[in-house]
């Protein structure tokens, strides 16, 4: 069940698929928090904790940690900083390391998309070569979109549209085949992505190196609307869209 609830006057919503407990916050915490902030309702799905595989820190206290005890610790940063971006978090825990998805769990997902109806949906790199886990989290973030849009899944349900779907920055990007072809200016709320970030006590050695990526896409935003613009852009978040866009005008 949703632990946060934040009504929107727009009726335009978002949803992001995160595998594990701190990925939504490295990778798209400016997203989100742009979005509440323009009206949006942002849903976050979790699948997992992250217990076994990226919690290090917390295991290496000794043999009082326990899995019990790092998911209650990943749960409260996970919710202290969806509390900060205004959004709605909803946790899975489907486990980690490996994760798998059963068909309950895909159809929890298009539950969410159903009830979200979101104009996006944001999750991980299709490929990850350093963690299996984002990946399947992406493939069932696309299996649960298709069937969300199915008539005949629960019918008389309403179904989705068709969100468009972006996968966010994953930490190896070469390796992971992945090119950022949109760029979110999160210079506005940067102090709320930073305290965000600043939640995630289980894995502090990263905190400084998504500053450091989101100086360095905020470079790269700027560049991609003049450098003489007179719009100040000092953060951004990169993401790679998966489906096309259909317009009328290319300006």
């Amino acid at each position: 069940m949703s632990t946060t609830q934040h009504s929107s006057n727009s009726g335009l919503a978002g949803l992001v698929v995160s595998a594990h407990s701190a990925d939504f916050v490295w990778r798209a915490a400016g997203t989100i928090a742009t979005h509440v902030a323009q009206g949006y309702r942002m849903k976050i799905v979790c699948l997992s904790f992250g217990e076994r595989g990226e919690s290090a820190k917390l295991w290496r206290k000794g043999a009082e940690m326990t899995e019990a005890k790092v998911k209650t610790a990943r749960r409260e940063e996970a919710q202290s900083a969806a509390d900060i971006l205004g959004a709605e978090i909803e946790f899975l825990d489907i486990g980690d390391y490996p994760m798998r998805v059963s068909d309950e769990t895909l159809f929890q997902l298009v539950d969410i998309y159903r009830d979200v109806q979101p104009a996006f949906v944001l999750s991980h790199s299709e490929k990850d070569p350093y963690n299996f886990d984002h990946p399947l989290a992406m493939h069932v973030t696309q299996e649960a979109r298709v069937i969300a849009q199915a008539e005949g899944h629960k019918p008389g349900e309403k179904i989705i549209g068709a969100p468009a779907v972006l996968a966010f920055e994953p930490h190896q990007t070469e390796q992971c085949e992945w090119i950022p072809n949109t760029f979110v200016d999160i210079t506005p709320v940067w102090d709320k992505k930073r305290a965000a970030i600043e939640c995630m006590a289980g894995q502090e050695h990263l905190w400084d190196y998504y500053t450091r990526v989101a100086l360095q896409r905020g470079v790269q935003a700027k560049r991609n609307i003049g450098i003489t613009a007179s719009r100040d852009i000092k953060y951004a978040e990169g993401l790679m869209r998966l489906t096309p866009v259909v317009t009328e005008q290319l300006s």
